[in-house]
């Protein structure tokens, strides 16, 4: 598979397959919001003007960004109340352990052009986010991407510890985090397009080579 702008390696649905595999078996929830945000990510770098391959760089970089929580206790993963101090150290450390994960298929320069973005998805650029205190430009863009979509999606399902909110209320604080947790255009981009994404059809090629094989 190929573009203009890079190669996505043949391999890359069949590595994708294992680790997704492996991340449903241990999490199947978290399994579920990854497969959502990395859709997601597809469509808000498509319609942000990213071209396809960046697109895809965007929708695997999604995919993978919670991957880590295999490494988090499920004690704290599903916990139904807030979590304490030392159980949000560990949690927050789930970035870092996502691009451990994938870092051996770094190799490819596929899989190393979406290590910043899995690393950063938690990363805000008023520069109050983890792990590494970036800010504004120095996010990753499919970083950026990835945050909004991530807390769209965090915020709309139900959790262990809260009930899913309405779509309404998730813009609006989307909105009022805009510029200090999110980068403003972003989220303006998301506001107007996705009420249309419910009718546009998933990635097929992530779709027949990687869910359908999982499911």
């Amino acid at each position: 598979m190929s573009s203009s702008w890079g190669d996505i390696p043949a391999w890359a649905y069949g590595a994708a397959q294992a680790l997704m595999q492996s991340l449903k078996l241990v999490d199947p929830a978290t399994y579920a919001h990854c497969c959502r945000v990395g859709e997601m990510s597809r469509k808000l770098s498509r319609d942000a003007g990213l071209n396809e391959y960046e697109q895809k760089l965007a929708e695997f970089a999604g995919l993978f960004h919670d991957i880590g929580k295999m490494g988090v206790p499920q004690s704290i993963i599903s916990k139904p109340g807030k979590l304490d101090d030392a159980e949000h150290l560990i949690m927050q450390s789930h970035p870092v352990l996502s691009e451990q994960i994938i870092n051996p298929l770094s190799h490819d320069k596929f899989f190393a052009s979406i290590l910043p973005a899995i690393r950063g998805h938690h990363e805000r650029v008023d520069g109050t986010g983890y792990p590494d205190k970036k800010r504004g430009d120095e996010v990753p863009l499919l970083a950026r991407i990835i945050l909004v979509v991530d807390t769209y999606d965090a915020m709309s399902q139900t959790r262990a510890y809260r009930k899913g909110l309405p779509v309404e209320v998730v813009y609006a604080e989307l909105q009022r985090c805009s510029g200090t947790q999110f980068d403003s255009q972003l989220v303006k981009t998301f506001l107007q397009a996705h009420k249309t994404w419910e009718t546009q059809e998933a990635d097929q090629d992530t779709l027949n080579h990687l869910i359908k094989k999982i499911a």
